[in-house]
């Protein structure tokens, strides 16, 4: 009933009409300056939002490892930083209603969250998670067809493969290339509309062409801003994934303010 009455409401409603600006490095700054603004102001509710992502990321990466999926923990480890956005969510929640001044609760947080799933939100999980499938099995593909002779079967022969033989070497520039094109493309479509669509109400194809167009009017900024998040990340992945406790939060933040110096509504 209330999610009829919401689409109603969608229906009954002007479309929102947007305007996207141009990213500068300032901006860039001032995102990362509120970022940790917005962190050292509620940084308990933070730190759990990294914690959940990094428990996240330990138990993916040991469980495959386990399992014997060795094919698949390289692109969990490359691709992992890159659903950061949709993991996000509460981040931005938390630095909208900060920036509103207003006196929440975690649970508040909690239910903004869960009200997404009404709303066009929750669809992009599926864009999302749809474009990391397909990396992951790129990954599958290039590794049959260049590591086929060497017959993986451990993590640490894998490793040695990669770095000291030339089929290594060919997989790793192919896996590369291929990363990098995905890589673009879900940051494109992500980096803006994640954000949008908690904010506003718009549709899911707005959210999108609005993102992408974000990064088409500045590429640099935002394609340098992708990989400093990603670096970042990655860096923070290494000792046991426990930087990404401290680092996601404070980039999830940032990323919101980052939206809302880039988007406004006429």
């Amino acid at each position: 009933m209330q999610a009829e009455q919401e689409r109603q409401e969608a229906t009954a409603s002007p479309p929102v009409q947007l305007d996207v600006a141009i990213a500068t490095l300032g901006d860039i700054r001032e995102a990362l300056r509120a970022g940790f603004r917005d962190f050292g102001r509620r940084p308990v509710l933070s730190l759990f939002f990294g914690a959940v992502y990094a428990l996240f990321g330990a138990v993916l990466i040991v469980g495959l490892s386990v399992y014997d999926q060795i094919w698949i923990v390289i692109a969990a480890a490359v691709g992992f930083p890159l659903v950061a956005p949709f993991l996000a969510a509460g981040l931005y929640e938390m630095s909208r209603r900060l920036k509103r001044e207003e006196t929440f609760n975690a649970r508040d947080v909690f239910g903004a969250i869960f009200s997404q799933q009404r709303r066009e939100f929750g669809w992009m999980s599926f864009v999302v998670l749809f474009v990391f499938w397909i990396w992951a099995y790129q990954v599958r593909l290039v590794l049959a067809l260049t590591l086929y002779r060497n017959g993986v079967h451990s993590l640490d022969h894998l490793l040695s493969v990669l770095f000291t033989t030339s089929e290594g070497m060919t997989f790793l520039a192919i896996g590369s290339i291929i990363g990098a094109v995905l890589a673009t493309i879900l940051f494109s479509i992500t980096v803006i509309s994640m954000p949008l669509l908690l904010d506003k109400r718009v549709d899911i194809v707005t959210a999108m062409i609005t993102s992408v167009k974000t990064v088409i009017q500045s590429p640099v900024i935002m394609l340098g801003w992708g990989a400093v998040v990603g670096a970042l990340t990655l860096l923070a992945v290494a000792p046991l994934f426990i930087g990404v406790i401290f680092i996601f939060p404070v980039l999830g933040h940032a990323s919101w303010h980052l939206y809302e110096r880039l988007v406004s509504e006429r």
